[in-house]
Parts: C-alpha cells; sequence; structure tokens
C-alpha cells in the first residue's frame, strides 16, 4: 500500500506541482481505500488485508488532508486565496487585437458667390402739374442686386455646411413714384359768336344772328310771347332794347 500511495503521490506531484494538492489528493484516495477496507474486510488489491488496516488507512488519510488544506493555503495553490506568484502565473496572456482607427476623410473649402434680386419699394406724391383723377408713373421702378459670398465645407466632396462671409449691394433699387393729379382743370370757354355786320332789316344792338327789327323781339324756346322770336346764341354789341341777355354775361339767348 505504501508504494501505491507513493506512486500516486509522485504522479501528483508532477502534475500538480503543488505540495498541498498533493497531499489533499493522496489524502481522498487513501480515505476511499480505506472506506472500502473498512465495509468489505480488506482491500488486497490496495495491499489492505484488514478492517484494522482500513481504520489505519483512514486516520493517515484524514491527516493527509487535514495537512494538504493547510499547506495549500499557506503555499497559495489552487483555491486558495493567495494570489499566484510571478513563476506560477499562466503564460499565456490574453492579448486584445487592436481597434483600427478610421481614417478622417478629407475636408476641403470653398468660396461661392450667389446674387440675388433685391425688391424696390413704390411711392406717390401730389402732382399739381396733373389734372385731378390722372395718374403717371413719373420714376420707373428698378430692383437692385445683392452678392452674398458663402464659405462652403465640403467633406469628402459633400457639401457639410455653409456660412455666410459677406453680403454687398452691387446695384441699389431704385423706388418707383407714381404722381397723382391735383389741378382743377379749366372751364371751356363758349365758342365764340362770330361778328358780322347787320343788314338792314336785322337790328344793330345783336351780332352774329340777325335780330329782326320788331316790337318785341324775344328767343326761341323761352317763355316770351314775341311777336318776333330769334334763335341763339348771339352777341350783344349795343344796347339790349329786346332783353335778351339775362344774365349780362354779353351773350343773348344762350
Amino acid at each position: 500500500m505504501v508504494l501505491i500511495v507513493g506512486a500516486v503521490v509522485l504522479a501528483i506531484t508532477l502534475l500538480t506541482r503543488s505540495l498541498g494538492v498533493l497531499l489533499l489528493l493522496a489524502g481522498c484516495f487513501l480515505f476511499f481505500v480505506a472506506v472500502y477496507a473498512i465495509v468489505r474486510g480488506s482491500a488486497v488489491l490496495f495491499r489492505v488485508r484488514s478492517r484494522g488496516a482500513g481504520w489505519a488507512a483512514l486516520g493517515i488519510a484524514f491527516a493527509l488532508m487535514f495537512v494538504g488544506t493547510g499547506a495549500n493555503a499557506a503555499l497559495g495553490g489552487p483555491g486558495s486565496d493567495a494570489a499566484p506568484s510571478s513563476s506560477e502565473a499562466s503564460p499565456f496572456v490574453a492579448t486584445q487585437t487592436p481597434t483600427p482607427t478610421p481614417s478622417p476623410k478629407p475636408t476641403t473649402f470653398a468660396d461661392i458667390d450667389e446674387s440675388t434680386p433685391i425688391p424696390f419699394d413704390r411711392t406717390t406724391v401730389a402732382d399739381a402739374q396733373i389734372d385731378v383723377g390722372q395718374t403717371v408713373i413719373t420714376t420707373p421702378g428698378v430692383a437692385g442686386t445683392k452678392v452674398t459670398t458663402y464659405r462652403v465645407t465640403y467633406i469628402d466632396g459633400v457639401e457639410a455646411s455653409r456660412d455666410v462671409v459677406s453680403e454687398t449691394v452691387t446695384l441699389a433699387p431704385v423706388a418707383e413714384v407714381t404722381s397723382i393729379g391735383t389741378r382743377q382743370p379749366a372751364p371751356v370757354a363758349p365758342a365764340p359768336v362770330p361778328l358780322a355786320q347787320p343788314a338792314a332789316e336785322c337790328h344793330s344792338s345783336y351780332a352774329g344772328v340777325c335780330v329782326p327789327i320788331a316790337s318785341d323781339v324775344d328767343c326761341a324756346g323761352g317763355s316770351g310771347n314775341g311777336p318776333a322770336y330769334v334763335r341763339g346764341p348771339l352777341r350783344v354789341v349795343g344796347p339790349d332794347v329786346y332783353d335778351l341777355d339775362r344774365d349780362g354775361d354779353g351773350i343773348a339767348c344762350d
């Protein structure tokens, strides 16, 4: 039995290289052999020939397990809380593959000019040179022009943003002016009555129309009762003997 236990101890030592683990495993093995010998009366295969020898092997097994547990804890063997020394550390070190950093996309800049129209204003003024009711555009409106300069940023050839750099008015707008007439038109004078030399049978105080010489002459279409009538208009060039110019403006029967 001693040879078997020694062989097991040697094998465990070569495999684990830890004295505590060696003693612990040897104690466990001897424990099962001792239990087998006690139950069966002997364990001939392992050189234990009686139950008494089994009980002795059981005591040795407990001693080995106790000593192995203490040695494993003291020497920092497997399962203990002590950190392994550098010589007992695993020779394999996990290496982390670095994540490749993406290469930055090319960034370019460009200045761009854009022209936009400026609308013109409209205004009105009163004009005494134009008759009432008439409107005239005296100053035509002209739209202006504004040039805006942008700084454009391109990332990988695609426009990403644009910022205003400057604004310049290249053509100022001209306001449209509409004149509204305020002048009152002058009254139209009546057409002058041609002055004609009265005939011998026409009254000399009137011209333009022959006024007969009678006891009384009235304007045709009026309220007079004649006996003679005359159709105007006609001019009064002398005494208005027939009272034909009622408003005294020199024109009779108007």
